[in-house]
């Protein structure tokens, strides 16, 4: 019979899988998407359809994890995480079936991305927990490695079927995750069994849940309509609106944190920060997300609007080989993190986090060097070395912060985790749209100039420079000259002052993404330097993370005991804590100086009822702070 931990593995990462290439999926198809939904990328809403088809879903995410967390350890992991695979599948169908077009049909998108949303939180809030209960400390870092490989993995899949599902019909995108989902939810449901130990005394935390979920969805929402223009200006944040829920959603959290002081069972365990293995773990991951997720946008958006138009592909064919030459990335991401994952397990995580980040760092200073038509493989190599850094850093940092804790803290730990972590990669797309946007306000107008007087039509350079750089970037992304519409909406007397060969180069479907490339390839640059300052200081978090840190784990909570072909069940006696071996019971294949300390339950109850303080350092050190 194989040994639970690994049907356990197999059943979160299969999730892990299906929410990974979801993501990366929709990414990629989001110009056969919006071109089959008939959306044009020059009316004014269009922009915005496109911010919350992306970042709907990293809001719902952030949101509801903390609070999924909390019900996780009262409720039972497994419970929940069955409930992630029915729910995401269930909204993988209605997007599938996406009934209309145009803008009730991109309302709907929205709407189902935000039901498939709900499910992917329930998965991601539980599958880290659930696999800290099912491993031993010496080999949760492989675990995660290979957890960490399979998302990754899913993502080069998604990019790949994105590219070739698109070219059919749009809707096959979204279909591809039902049969995953199904076989999850089937697979789950008989063979993924609950052993965390429920605390189903505890109470929700309702007052929290509400603050948390009002500051945050405010502030979010803020970073979303801050990206989009303003009367006269490309962007928003000089809106009322914008900057009224921003302020409020801070003063909301500000409120939170202190009701969470004073309840006795709060959501956000705010004690978890006191530890620092915990707190520099969360934050270096809230860094890596901030520092990845609006630059990979902007680096589909460059290969697939203007890089593969400008080397012959056809529009129709530039999601296939957006996700094709994007595979060196994933590649060193795949290559590394299961050995990251392996080495942590000996050595911990600071000093291969920190290693990681500066290599991803290096990778985005190298990026700033390129100019638009680049060649394939320095910018390949460029690829996979962001992705071995990130390969390097991600599998020990979840592993460092998941043995951090208590078993009895798991699920809200994983749910901090992963609301930090969505936080950051919504926040990213803020920070990386704005200085994009910014810098092409200022270098637009003089691309555009450039690009109208080669073509002998300077004519329309008054027209031009005053395109909102939103539109001319969703332009290009969806592969649409926009030269057309323009000129339509020109007197005939002034069209006819072009020539007619000047009116052909403009119209072609190269000379849009020729006029942009020099101004867009400034303001990307900018967002390069950005992102490699964020990358240097989640490596100095990393690197103040201290030793290697275990959690000790009590008895009640050991309750998965392996021999080499059998599983105790949940309901096998625990040992007496008044045996013989009252002071500990061994767990197999753990080397002396990593080995469990199995206190007794009273202990347990003795301690600090917000988290754990007994832990075992590197060396087999015991300390209590």
């Amino acid at each position: 019979m194989v040994k639970y931990k690994w049907v356990a593995l197999s059943n979160t990462t299969l999730g892990v899988l299906m929410a990974s290439i979801n993501g990366t999926i929709i990414l990629i198809s989001l110009p056969a998407i919006f071109n089959g939904l008939k959306v044009n990328p020059f009316n004014p809403g269009s922009f915005e359809y496109l911010l919350w088809i992306l970042m709907g879903y990293m809001i719902v995410t952030a949101v509801m994890l903390v609070s999924i967390g909390r019900l996780s350890d009262i409720y039972g992991r497994v419970r929940l995480f069955n409930l992630g695979f029915v729910i995401f599948t269930a909204g993988s169908v209605l997007l599938f079936l996406t009934p209309n077009t145009g803008d009730l049909g991109a309302m709907e998108l929205i709407l189902f991305r935000m039901v498939q949303a709900v499910g992917g939180s329930f998965l991601f809030a539980n599958s880290a927990a659930i696999l800290t209960d099912s491993f031993p400390p010496n080999e949760r870092g492989k675990a995660m490695g290979i957890n960490s490989m399979a998302a990754l993995a899913g993502s080069l899949l998604g990019l790949i079927l994105g590219g070739i599902l698109a070219a059919i019909d749009w809707r096959y995108v979204f279909l591809v995750s039902v049969p995953v989902g199904a076989l999850g939810t089937i697979w789950s449901l008989l063979k993924l069994k609950d052993y965390s130990v429920r605390h189903k005394d505890q109470k929700i935390d309702v007052v929290g849940n509400v603050a948390f979920a009002g500051g945050l969805t405010l502030i979010l929402l803020g970073v979303t309509y801050g990206l989009m223009p303003y009367g006269t200006s490309s962007m928003g944040w000089g809106n009322p609106w914008v900057i009224s829920a921003m302020v409020s959603g801070v003063i909301i959290l500000i409120l939170f944190v202190f009701l969470e002081r004073i309840v006795e069972q709060p959501m956000f365990n705010l004690k978890l920060f006191r530890n620092r293995a915990f707190a520099t773990g969360s934050f270096a991951g809230m860094l890596q997300a901030m520092g990845m997720g609006g630059v990979m946008f902007m680096i589909i958006i460059l290969l697939q609007g203007i890089w593969l138009p400008l080397h012959g592909y056809s529009y129709s064919s530039v999601p296939f080989w957006a996700g094709i030459y994007t595979i060196p990335m994933m590649a060193g991401f795949v290559l590394m993190g299961p050995i990251s994952g392996a080495l942590s397990d000996k050595m911990g995580a600071r000093f291969l986090g920190s290693l990681g980040m500066s290599i991803s760092a290096v990778a985005f200073i190298l990026l700033s060097t390129l100019t638009y038509n680049f060649t394939y493989i320095p910018f390949a190599l460029m690829l996979f070395m962001m992705g071995f850094g990130m390969g390097m850093f991600a599998a020990p940092n979840i592993t460092a912060i998941m043995n951090s804790v208590s078993p009895q803290q798991r699920g809200v730990a994983s749910g901090m985790r992963m609301t930090l972590q969505n936080t950051g990669q919504t926040v990213s797309m803020g920070i990386f749209f704005s200085i994009v946007l910014i810098f092409l306000t200022r270098l637009l107008p003089g691309s555009f100039t450039a690009a109208l007087g080669t073509a002998g039509a300077p004519q329309l350079i008054p027209v031009f420079t005053n395109i909102p750089p939103t539109s001319a970037l969703f332009s290009a992304f969806l592969g649409y000259n926009p030269v057309t519409t323009i000129l339509s909406s020109l007197p005939s007397s002034f069209s006819s002052l072009i020539s007619g060969s000047a009116m052909a180069t403009i119209s072609g479907i190269h000379w849009f993404p020729l006029a942009l490339a020099p101004a867009f390839m400034g303001s990307l640059r900018m967002s390069f330097y950005a992102g490699a300052g964020i990358f240097l200081f989640a490596a100095l978090l990393s690197a103040l993370r201290g030793r290697r840190y275990i959690h000790e784990e009590t008895a009640e909570s050991s309750q998965i005991l392996e021999d080499e072909s059998r599983i105790v069940p949940p309901d096998h006696p625990i040992p007496s804590s008044t045996g013989p071996k009252a002071s500990g019971i061994s767990s197999p294949g753990i080397p002396d100086s990593d080995r469990r300390i199995n206190k007794q339950t009273d202990d347990l109850n003795n301690m600090d009822s917000g988290m754990e303080n007994v832990s075992v350092y590197e060396g087999g050190e015991r300390n209590r702070k």
